[in-house]
C-alpha cells in the first residue's frame, strides 16, 4: 500500500484562553500566526461563532486552535487534564499525562534554546529526560495541554522499526483476549519471529557467486 501522506497539515484543539495561547506559542515559543479564519453563523443555528487560527510549527506542519465566542469555559477545579479531556482524581498521573503533543527539534542546542524560553515564561519547564532514543522537555500550556519539546539523540535503525512492527502486530494478535498482558505480547512476538523467518531470509540473503580461497 502506497504511503501518500507528506506529514501534518494541523493538529487543532479547543482554548478557552486564546490570549493566553498566544501569548505561549507565538510570544514565548516563537511559532508565528499563519492563518486564521473568522466563521459567522456557521453550522447549525445554535452553533456559536468561532475563530479557527493556526500556527506555523515548521516543516510546512501547523497547530491550530479553535475560540468560540460565549462558550462557557469547563469547570476544571475538580479532577485532572485539560480543558477538552477531564479525568477524575484518582486517574494515574502517568494515564492523564500520555496524552500529549510533541514537537521535534534538530539539536540539542536547540533544545536547551526552548528551555531558556519557557524558563523565563509563566510556563517553565517541568521536566527534562533522556529516554531511550531522545530527550525531551515537558510544560504545560495555558488550556492545560502538554507540551513536549524533543531531539533525537541517536537515528533509530531500519532493524529498530522491523522489532516496532511485530510488536505491534504481536499486540493486535493479543489485545483482544480478556486480561491481556505484556508476558502474552512478548511470546507472541516471539511466534510472529519464527513465523517470518524464513520469508526474511529470503528478502535479505546474499547473492550467490564464486567461492574464493
Amino acid at each position: 500500500m502506497d504511503h501518500l501522506v507528506t506529514g501534518v497539515d494541523h493538529a487543532a484543539f479547543p482554548t478557552f484562553d486564546p490570549a493566553g495561547t498566544v501569548k505561549f506559542y507565538r510570544d514565548t515559543l516563537g511559532f508565528p500566526v499563519v492563518h486564521s479564519i473568522c466563521a459567522a453563523g456557521w453550522g447549525p443555528e445554535a452553533h456559536p461563532d468561532f475563530i479557527h487560527f493556526f500556527f506555523d510549527i515548521g516543516g510546512g506542519d501547523r497547530l491550530a486552535f479553535f475560540y468560540y465566542f460565549g462558550l462557557p469555559a469547563p469547570d476544571t477545579s475538580e479532577g485532572q487534564g485539560d480543558v477538552y479531556a477531564r479525568f477524575g482524581d484518582d486517574t494515574p498521573l502517568f494515564f492523564v499525562r500520555s496524552r500529549h503533543l510533541a514537537l521535534h527539534v534538530e539539536s540539542e542546542e536547540h533544545l536547551l534554546e526552548y528551555r531558556r524560553r519557557l524558563d523565563a515564561s509563566q510556563w517553565p519547564v517541568e521536566m527534562q529526560i533522556q529516554h531511550e532514543t531522545i530527550e525531551s522537555i515537558y510544560t504545560h500550556d495555558p488550556n492545560g495541554y502538554m507540551v513536549e519539546i524533543t531531539r533525537a539523540m541517536r537515528p533509530v535503525t531500519p532493524q529498530e522499526d522491523l522489532d516496532a512492527n511485530l510488536t505491534i502486530d504481536a499486540l493486535v494478535d493479543i489485545v483482544a483476549r480478556p486480561g491481556a498482558s505484556m508476558d502474552e505480547l512478548l511470546v507472541r512476538k516471539a511466534e510472529l519471529i519464527v513465523e517470518r523467518a524464513s520469508q526474511w531470509h529470503e528478502e535479505h540473503a546474499l547473492p550467490e557467486g564464486p567461492v574464493r580461497s
